[in-house]
């Protein structure tokens, strides 16, 4: 029987990287989320800069869902990082071991341990990472026990701190929520006022939220598949079990808005350039909004119409690879590269991203809310190259005239739209789904029914048929798709290349 990963299997073990050391080292973070992307990303990052000698601090961690944590005590709170990938063009196979965390508190039964970390002078930061649906107000008072909000239970937290050292400056938190929200920092701080409000909390105490807390804007960017589907094969490889094992890609980013007292609270981003503390986070989520975002919203329509399920399979396909790279490098990237300082060196670690095996990204998955997402991603890209070159983006009008032929339904049943894939059906999983579904049904010109998509200000955020000779362009694109056949468009492109 193999050994258990914990403490006591990491001091047998010296060739583990985990110093005996790093267990004494004090609490500096409360982190709300057990979950792999916090795991994956800060967890991570936090570890790395303990190896090098430079935060030589841990993580007590809040779980607020249901269920134990049987999994974190077993195990001395020590999981495995799987790193695996493609970075720079070559397979990246890392394993590390983590020991960020020190503890592991179930908020509905440990609720007075989780008040009581933040009495520890040295915790000075909190991260969350509780889904965007974590951010919302809900008016509750924190006096009547164990708050069910995440913002809830922030505040309840930061009055906890207030009164323990009697509102004391210099005593407040550098607070950095993840969540997937644009302005998670300001958002939650708006929360975390409106709630103390309702609670009739002090003025003093409203003064030191404000002047003595930081919330930060930030914004994560790391793919983590979570737990190996063959871990009992890895664990025998690797000689012990671990049920918190994890694999992670090899990219990562966390940009965060922040100073020099950010910077020196979150003293661990010296030991990943990729974790970034500027004024401004707004280049860094254009450059992934357009490049990594824009790029699956292009491609995905095409590729699966084609036959293609994954992602990674389109990096190996001839054209779907070429697609990918025109897009990224010679369509999108042009349009940015003057306002996103760092969109030159982001823009082929995408690609690589895309290339990575060990991930099946599902091309179905990707086309939910595809005529939204086109619309946030790419329409603002489309005016800028036609602003620039006074040209149209062959490939990015190639992807949207696919997008159009897969909103096509072929029957519409309970409200919901079926389309459909060489004789295989799909579901549209899209809000506009009607809206293009009517046009379809009331037009058998295809020109007359993209010039009317084209314009359709419930759809875009300006009037496409503006752009000289789009509609034109497109509606050319999708009548061949039509006629011949999205698979057999494709080999005549590759004959064309």
């Amino acid at each position: 029987m193999l050994p258990i990963l914990n403490k006591e299997f990491i001091l047998k073990n010296q060739d583990s990287g985990v110093h005996e050391k790093t267990f004494t080292f004090p609490e500096k973070i409360l982190q709300f989320g057990t979950g792999v992307l916090l795991r994956g990303l800060v967890d991570y990052l936090a570890d790395k800069a303990n190896r090098q000698g430079i935060f030589e601090g841990r993580i007590v961690v809040v779980k607020s869902t249901d269920g134990d944590t049987v999994d974190f005590s077993s195990q001395d709170c020590l999981f495995t990082t799987h790193i695996k990938g493609v970075s720079q063009g070559e397979l990246v196979d890392q394993v590390l071991i983590n020991s960020a965390i020190s503890r592991v508190l179930q908020s509905n039964a440990e609720w007075q341990e989780i008040l009581a970390a933040v009495h520890q002078p040295a915790l000075q930061t909190i991260i969350s990472n509780t889904t965007e649906v974590g951010i919302q107000y809900v008016p509750e008072k924190i006096a009547d026990g164990v708050p069910a909000s995440f913002p809830g239970k922030l505040l309840a937290v930061l009055w906890e701190r207030f009164t323990y050292f009697k509102g004391s400056a210099n005593t407040g938190f550098v607070i950095v929520p993840t969540e997937l929200v644009v302005d998670n920092g300001r958002l939650l701080k708006d929360i975390v006022l409106q709630l103390a409000a309702y609670n009739e909390l002090p003025p003093a105490f409203i003064t030191w939220i404000q002047q003595d807390n930081q919330f930060c804007n930030s914004l994560v960017d790391r793919i983590v598949p979570g737990k190996p589907r063959n871990l009992a094969e890895i664990e025998q490889k690797a000689g012990y079990t671990d049920k918190l094992w994890i694999e992670v890609e090899p990219y990562l980013l966390w940009a965060i808005e922040g100073n020099e007292h950010t910077r020196s609270v979150l003293s661990f981003y010296k030991a990943d350039e990729r974790m970034l503390i500027e004024p401004s986070i707004t280049p860094f989520r254009e450059q992934k909004l357009r490049l990594l975002n824009g790029s699956h919203t292009a491609a995905v329509p095409l590729a699966f119409l084609s036959g293609l399920n994954t992602v990674y399979e389109c990096m190996q396909d001839d054209y779907m690879s070429h697609f990918f790279k025109e897009v990224v490098l010679r369509e999108i990237l042009p349009t940015i590269e003057d306002t996103c300082p760092t969109a030159t060196a982001f823009a082929p670690e995408v690609l690589d991203r895309f290339a990575n095996p060990f991930i099946a990204h599902k091309l179905i998955s990707i086309t939910f809310q595809e005529s939204s997402k086109m619309n946030a991603r790419n329409v603002r890209t489309l005016v800028r190259y036609y602003e620039k070159y006074k040209t149209l983006p062959p490939h990015l009008c190639l992807g949207f005239a696919a997008m159009l032929l897969f909103l096509q339904p072929e029957r519409e049943e309970a409200g919901k739209y079926y389309g459909n894939r060489d004789g295989e059906e799909y579901v549209i999983t899209d809000d506009n789904a009607p809206v293009f579904a009517a046009w379809w049904r009331t037009h058998t010109d295809i020109n007359d029914m993209v010039t009317g998509i084209s314009s359709d200000k419930r759809l875009w955020e300006t009037d496409l048929t503006a752009i000289p000779g789009f509609a034109e362009q497109v509606a050319g694109i999708l009548k061949m798709l039509k006629s011949n056949g999205v698979k057999a468009f494709i080999q005549s492109q590759l004959l064309k290349n």
